[in-house]
């Protein structure tokens, strides 16, 4: 898989879990044997929204909600669009208004818009004048 950029040179990296024949983990067995026990033994219950497929949509929602690109978020879910994924992800992208107002705001006053504070998400910017 590729390192540090989605179109980065392979990498081989150890997994965190590996079958017995040292080989990658099937969704279907961790969802089974590992996913579903553990949920029974932490007293949650066994709903869809619980599943083992939310480990991917957690993924997704952090990876989008720390600023990465649509474009990388779908390579990395193996999706053939990129499309699919925003139509998929785009509810969580729910910031980035306020960040597109700051961008323009930062850019007319000369400044990054990355020295503005990010716990500023809520306050109301007046255009420049």
């Amino acid at each position: 898989m590729p390192w540090m950029v989605v179109d980065g040179k392979s990498t081989t990296v150890s997994l965190l879990l590996t079958s017995r024949e040292k080989k990658s983990l099937g969704r279907n067995y961790f969802n089974t044997f590992l996913w579903r026990p553990a949920l029974k033994s932490a007293g949650v219950p066994d709903l869809r929204e619980n599943g083992c497929h939310a480990l991917r949509h957690f993924f997704a929602s952090t990876a989008l909600h720390e600023g990465e690109t649509i474009k990388a978020v779908s390579e990395y879910l193996g999706h053939a669009d990129p499309g699919f994924t925003l139509r998929t992800y785009t509810h969580l992208m729910e910031g980035s208004s306020e960040r597109t107002k700051r961008a323009i705001d930062a850019a007319f006053l000369g400044k990054s818009s990355n020295d503005d504070d990010p716990e500023s998400d809520e306050e109301d910017h007046e255009a420049p004048r």
